[in-house]
């Protein structure tokens, strides 16, 4: 018998989160032939509807409200339980995100849920979704099965590979009103830093850069070689701690975890903590002056030589492959 699976769809200035689509996909396999309803929060939200479906959406609900142009756990958590009380939904799933990340117990610890998160890959055995997971800083995955009747999880970006875009299908389109009240915190404004490329959380080609690249502008050759292949640059700690960039690009244990098709590591030794927010990366590569370093360990490619020397070849030969593709 299919089931009614709720998916949180996230957007980030004016774009929905590549997450979103690789939730409904998600979605779809615990479905079992049923029904996927998208759930969009926020303020002037409806332009994202058709897009949901165009990605597997069969049905979107809109809850749109002033007080939600920005994220907050309160308004969220209103609006979400709201649209779960009306519609009693089989599933929830969401992007294991900072949102994801914060929202999720919360919705859990109301409805007395049970949560699976963080979870990479979704099995089957005798008809019912089996859920994988890491554990141990990705040293090892565990399988998890849902025994109550509510299946609840939230999916790692990049791992669930969303469905095909077709825009010839329809859906339908309603709204929720739900009064938002009894907010311990609203939000006036957001003052981003600047930023420039591809998100790293969603970006399918990681440039990383350790304490090797020795300074802020040892950082420029590696967003050239991130720019060229479309991807976005990240950091161990020890790059961070070095003030060489800023704490949001960290990768690790305590940063962010990314799982791009390609992670390009330059001067980065590889400590555990750095390992567990990168090791699952489908291909990685590895630059680095010392042979011994730990990262050669986890890579499918290594480099031993100065980063210094051998990003701008890369960069240089990259640029020419494509020049002559087109």
């Amino acid at each position: 018998m299919g089931k009614k699976v709720f998916v949180l769809a996230e957007w980030r200035e004016g774009l929905l989160r590549n997450v979103s689509f690789e939730a409904i996909a998600a979605g779809k396999q615990v479905a079992d032939d049923g029904e996927i309803v998208a759930v969009l929060i926020g303020e002037a939200v409806q332009s994202y509807t058709q897009e949901l479906i165009s990605y597997g959406a069969d049905r979107v609900i809109t809850i749109e409200n002033d007080q939600l142009k920005h994220y907050t756990s309160d308004g969220y958590s209103q609006c979400l339980l709201a649209a779960l009380e009306k519609e009693k939904p089989d599933a929830l799933v969401m992007g294991h995100t900072a949102l994801g990340k914060d929202l999720s117990p919360k919705i859990a610890n109301r409805l007395g849920a049970g949560l699976i998160s963080d979870v990479t890959a979704i099995e089957f055995s005798d008809n019912q979704p089996i859920f994988v997971r890491p554990i141990y800083s990705g040293k090892a995955f565990e399988k998890k099965k849902i025994i109550d009747d509510f299946i609840f999880i939230t999916i790692r970006p990049n791992n669930i590979e969303p469905l095909k875009r077709d825009d010839t299908r329809t859906g339908e389109i309603s709204s929720i009103e739900v009064e938002v009240k009894d907010l311990r915190m609203t939000i006036k404004e957001v003052i981003r830093k600047a930023s420039v490329g591809v998100d790293l959380s969603e970006a399918k080609v990681v440039v990383a850069g350790g304490r090797g690249v020795k300074s802020a502008d040892g950082f420029k050759p590696l967003q050239e070689l991130a720019d060229v292949l479309g991807g976005a640059v990240g950091a161990s700690r020890g790059a961070c701690d070095a003030d060489y960039c800023d704490y949001s690009l960290q990768i690790g244990q305590t940063g962010k975890v990314v799982t791009p098709d390609l992670y390009i590591a330059c001067g980065i030794s590889g400590a555990i903590q750095h390992l567990a927010g990168m090791s699952n990366s489908k291909v990685i590569v590895a630059i680095n002056k010392d042979p011994e370093a730990n990262i050669f360990q986890v890579a499918d490619y290594g480099i031993v030589g100065d980063l210094f020397e051998v990003v701008p070849l890369l960069t240089e030969e990259l640029r020419k492959m494509k020049m002559a593709s087109t």
